[in-house]
């Protein structure tokens, strides 16, 4: 899906995989990533940025596998980022190499503020290494995209010359990022204004924008930017990423696609064409919210535009009483047109497996017999606690029983004694790899606390438990719980999630996926070939 300069149609720069991976405890592993690639590709993205290969070995290998197995001639663009050094590029390259459409993203600091601070130099010398450094891309390359980091900061003169010489040396894309999220939607679509009018061949570039949601802005930033000439979006799912994350794909895809009358002129249109605005495929967007959600365990607040779980829910009598007759009345847009569907009863305690099995594939699920059998045994388990099992119950099935941290230690037993007159006590028993089970007994402040201090005893770890979140995923008593938690150990987050209708069950085996994830960066974590660059630390745009 190479693009040509001056699209009349938006492209969506999906970087969920590496600007959204960088939000604390949302670190994926490889598999994950690769789960996650294959339902950017079913939501029809135009390019998806698979991370940053130069950073550690396990960032190097997610990239590979995603151009490899995601990268076929009819898909979406794979591509890595690099810092503005050859070893970088040359990573990055050498990463891609699978993709039948390849694109190196390379950037380096414009603001005088980075030069300084940062980079430690002049803007001249900055002015030398953008070009000479796209330049080298493009020796492995056609397709190479040239952020010029913290752009919404930068002096918009000197940035007119850096974007400049970056196209004569070959960028296809220029990126314009609002690193800290600091412009706002008038500041940002004057940006992309001036660099229309003053970068003299703008015409052989794409005009890209990214943006940060520090004051609540990116999505406004970058409507704002459309209007202005920028022809691609950078965003993640569920606006995740760096501190108060990105902009939105969900929020930007549906306000293109909703107000398309209002936007169509932007694009040289008359406002009543049908025409889609981008290719996404939008009844796939809830399923790769939940998706994404379930495997960074970052939860998608309620009230969340689009996605939330109230997005499409009426209280109000007088709203109730409106949607009934209308539903237009108060909604803007139909909840199937994102694939949301209602909560109905599909399976119980009789289906079979081929049943299980063809539910799953229409959830977008696509398991091995493995996989399969394990989650069957798992629905079973729950089909003979619930009356009803819903769409929401299989997601956190499959979602719990497959998509976790490789195991260190296995949850076996967990039990526990708790009352109004009685102090909390809880037993545990935790597996080895090896089969060795490991018990131990503690005495907590209530009985989450005890199951937590009971398992801090067997596994030995120094944490700190920063975050405990439950919610139900449907409604009534024997709802499934889902339990969110985060850990933090020197200096780096770790997340554990798990779903049961035993809401301290549910607790102890979120505890044990993060604390394996912790073992798991332990054991395996790999250093980056940059000292600057560790495992926990991350760089972008």
């Amino acid at each position: 899906m190479n693009q040509q300069p001056q699209s009349e149609r938006i492209i969506i720069f999906d970087t969920t995989l590496r600007d959204g991976e960088q939000s604390p405890g949302a670190t994926l592993n490889v598999d994950e990533k690769l789960i996650i690639a294959h339902q950017l590709a079913r939501l029809r993205v135009d390019v998806i940025e698979a991370g940053f290969p130069y950073a550690s070995p396990g960032d190097f290998e997610a990239v590979q596998k995603i151009a490899q197995a995601v990268g076929i001639e009819s898909g979406p663009t794979i591509c890595g980022l690099a810092r503005a050094s050859r070893d970088d590029i040359k990573a990055a390259a050498n990463a891609l190499k699978p993709a039948a459409n390849a694109r190196i993203h390379t950037f380096i600091a414009t603001s005088d503020i980075h030069l300084e601070y940062k980079l430690k130099k002049t803007r001249k010398e900055v002015l030398e290494i953008a070009p000479e450094m796209v330049a080298y891309a493009k020796s492995f390359v056609d397709d190479v995209e040239f952020s010029p980091e913290d752009a919404g900061r930068s002096d918009p003169e000197y940035l007119y010359q850096v974007l400049e010489r970056v196209i004569d040396a070959g960028a296809t894309t220029v990126n314009i990022p609002d690193t800290v999220g600091y412009t706002t939607p008038s500041e940002f679509g004057g940006l992309i204004r001036g660099i229309k009018e003053n970068v003299p061949n703008i015409d052989r570039a794409i005009i890209s924008v990214h943006g940060h949601n520090d004051l609540g802005l990116a999505v406004a930033n970058f409507l704002e930017a459309v209007k202005n000439g920028a022809r691609q979006l950078e965003c993640t799912i569920n606006g995740i990423g760096e501190r108060a994350g990105n902009a939105a794909l969900e929020e930007l895809v549906m306000a293109l696609h909703v107000r398309r009358q209002y936007f169509n002129p932007f694009f040289g249109r008359p406002p009543e064409s049908k025409e889609p605005l981008s290719t996404i495929d939008t009844r796939q967007i809830y399923k790769t919210s939940r998706l994404v959600s379930s495997l960074t365990g970052m939860l998608v607040q309620p009230n969340k535009a689009i996605v939330g779980s109230n997005a499409f829910a009426h209280e109000s009598g007088i709203h109730q009483d409106g949607v009934l007759k209308h539903k237009l009345t108060y909604e803007i847009m139909d909840a199937e047109s994102i694939g949301l569907k209602e909560n109905q009863i599909i399976l119980g305690k009789l289906s079979g497996r081929n049943a299980f099995r063809s539910r799953l594939k229409e959830l977008g699920y696509e398991l091995s017999d493995n996989d399969l059998n394990k989650s069957f045994v798992r629905f079973k388990e729950v089909a003979d606690k619930k009356k009803e099992i819903t769409d929401w119950d299989l997601e956190a099935i499959v979602n719990d029983e497959i998509y976790q941290a490789p195991e260190v230690f296995h949850l076996e037993l967990v039990q526990v004694s708790c009352g109004d007159r009685a102090n909390p006590t809880a037993t545990i028993t935790l597996r080895t790899p090896t089969g060795e089970e490991l018990s131990d007994a503690a005495i907590g402040t209530g009985p989450v606390d005890a199951v937590y201090k009971a398992i801090n005893r067997v596994v030995n770890v120094p944490n700190e438990l920063i975050e405990f979140s439950v919610q139900s995923v449907t409604a009534g008593i024997d709802a499934l719980g889902e339990v969110t938690i985060r850990l933090r150990h020197d200096e780096r987050v770790y997340s554990g999630y798990a779903a049961n209708t035993d809401i301290i069950v549910a607790s102890a085996q979120a505890y044990v996926n993060a604390l394996n994830r912790l073992y798991s960066a332990m054991q395996n974590g790999k250093l980056s070939n940059d000292p600057e660059l560790s495992i926990g630390s991350r760089a972008g745009v």
